[in-house]
């Protein structure tokens, strides 16, 4: 069965006279995992519950496919969710609360069986069948909740902060398994997180919200190497904002730009497209390395990290402080006056009126 196609369109909702989501659209397409990633209150688990049928929009159309789910109740829009507490029931065994929604479905108890041990083979829980979720660890009862999720064959999958309760290590395991399996299935899926590498390394593409709209939804690495503006950039850990205008456009594509306090930077359109008269450059730490002479941002030490493979340095410049990384061999101590050189692997050119008033992510 091939998956149907998720529309949103026009979806806004308040709770009184707050605004939660304000005219979001977003199409998920067939067979696609798309993550919605935010903040605490950007909106993006108030978006699965419009979806899944717990609360309704105040104004929008949500299609599945050719079904339209504005209207109807949680129970028959037929959809795989995956909850962040499990939900699951403490008084049934792992077969049983795999194969509750078949027999919600009317499934002969031998045909449900049969479909829900298969199903827990393929999360690797089969031994465990008869055990009582109080006797299973966080990890079996993820891999419990999804064999639930996944036995019904539903059109959709929704994940509601699945990992959250899980340990480093077992969360990495568990989003491959869960990407895995929702690749084999060809199934659309909406997977929610607030942990971007877990969103970036899931999602067909990601979606980045901020009070109740998408500012950007793209792939992974559209996202990682050029978001679209400031907010995005900050949030995806270009820490380094630097308004700058340009001073000349000499050959080549090759432009002379200024920052505050008069540093003065060659760089290129090869590396960065369309460079305006005024814009920012948003660099990662590593994207900028400090020199004791040359071209670059003037700044002056301030703080000295120890990394490891590198030190990090707070620099302090006219446009504020930066984060910079160097290597290990020749540290540079506070109070050095230095210059940051810009790599454009880990920078790139935002537009200046998306300046704004940084954001806390």
């Amino acid at each position: 069965m091939t998956s149907p196609t998720l529309s949103l369109v026009g979806v806004s909702a308040h709770y009184g006279p707050i605004r939660i989501l304000d005219d979001l659209n977003l199409t998920v397409k067939s067979g696609e995992l798309i993550s919605l990633l935010g903040a605490s209150g950007c909106g993006k688990t108030t978006t699965l519950r419009l979806i899944a049928g717990f609360l309704k929009p105040s104004t929008g159309s949500i299609r599945l496919g050719q079904t339209e789910l504005t209207n109807l109740p949680p129970h028959r829009r037929d959809i795989g969710l995956v909850f962040q507490n499990y939900a699951l029931l403490p008084h049934l065994s792992v077969i049983d609360n795999v194969g509750f929604g078949l027999k919600q479905r009317g499934i002969a108890p031998a045909e449900r069986r049969k479909r829900s041990l298969e199903m827990l083979d393929i999360v690797g829980m089969s031994h465990l069948a008869d055990r009582l979720p109080a006797a299973l660890s966080g990890g079996q009862k993820q891999r419990v909740a999804l064999a639930r999720a996944l036995v019904i064959d539903p059109p959709l999958m929704m994940f509601d902060e699945p990992l959250s309760n899980l340990d480093a290590k077992l969360r990495v395991d568990m989003r491959v398994q869960i990407r895995r399996l929702q690749m084999a299935g060809k199934r659309t899926a909406v997977y929610v997180t607030h942990d971007q590498e877990e969103a970036f390394s899931i999602s067909d593409q990601v979606a980045i919200m901020d009070a109740g709209r998408i500012v950007q939804l793209d792939t992974p690495e559209t996202l990682y190497r050029r978001p679209a503006n400031a907010f995005v950039a900050r949030f995806v850990g270009f820490e380094n904002i630097l308004p700058f205008r340009v001073a000349d456009r000499l050959a080549d594509g090759r432009v002379l730009i200024e920052f505050d306090g008069s540093s003065k930077v060659v760089i290129s359109a090869a590396d960065y497209g369309n460079i305006p008269d005024r814009g920012l450059i948003a660099a990662r730490p590593e994207g900028l390395t400090p020199g004791a002479a040359g071209s670059g941002v003037a700044t002056t030490i301030g703080l000295r990290t120890f990394l490891g493979r590198s030190y990090q340095y707070h620099c302090e410049s006219p446009a504020g402080t930066l984060v910079a990384l160097g290597a290990i061999e020749a540290p540079f101590e506070a109070g050095a006056a230095v210059h940051l050189s810009i790599n454009p692997l880990y920078s790139t050119v935002l537009p200046h009126e998306e300046l704004g008033k940084k954001k806390d992510p």
